[in-house]
């Protein structure tokens, strides 16, 4: 849930995320490929779109509970799944969605959440966090910025204010900005 949450990774890429693409020292996990299951079939491949092929960073708190997941669940090697079933297997999402996701969610007071709204969060708290557009659009794997824009646009819409008392800063000459320099308008003809 965390590795959903903060790092915005969709269920196939998270159920055939494997040891070897983990790196908790830099606290990154790669996404390389994707479970599908179709009519109970299998298949790893690789994700959606080539913009989906990325190294995501994870917060420290994240990489302190993926460690502690690979130390106790996860299989030794590198091609070890990191998130298994019941058995030890790949992840389904249909059996983690009856078996896990919906008493969890019902228990939490959020029944009818789905796993892909993990996703929506992390989109959220990325702009919460002050991200812009292109850089929330490479983390979540989007196929381009357009679309991140489009799909969240309206989550921008509270930085307005500041954006307009910044600019008033600017033209008061009160607060220029770190990586340039304000030039007065007044007196150029």
């Amino acid at each position: 849930m965390l590795v959903g949450a903060y790092g915005g990774l969709r269920f196939g890429e998270l159920a055939a995320l494997r040891r070897s693409r983990v790196d908790i020292l830099r606290g990154r996990v790669t996404v390389a490929e994707t479970l599908v299951d179709v009519g109970n079939e299998l298949s790893f491949g690789p994700p959606k779109t080539r913009s989906a092929l990325r190294t995501v960073p994870l917060p420290r708190l994240v990489v302190a509970a993926l460690d502690d997941h690979l130390s106790r669940f996860t299989a030794a090697g590198g091609d070890a799944l990191v998130f298994t079933g019941g058995q030890g297997g790949p992840l389904r999402r249909s059996r983690f969605r009856a078996r896990h996701w919906v008493p969890a969610t019902r228990a939490a007071g959020l029944a009818g959440l789905r796993f892909h709204d993990l996703r929506h969060t992390f989109v959220a708290l990325t702009i919460a966090a002050g991200a812009d557009p292109k850089r929330v659009s490479v983390r979540a794997g989007h196929s381009s910025v357009a679309f991140t824009l489009d799909r969240y646009g309206h989550l921008y819409e509270s930085d307005e204010d500041d954006l307009t008392m910044r600019l008033d800063a600017l033209l008061e000459g009160t607060q220029p900005t770190p990586d340039a320099t304000v030039v007065s308008l007044e007196g150029r003809s």
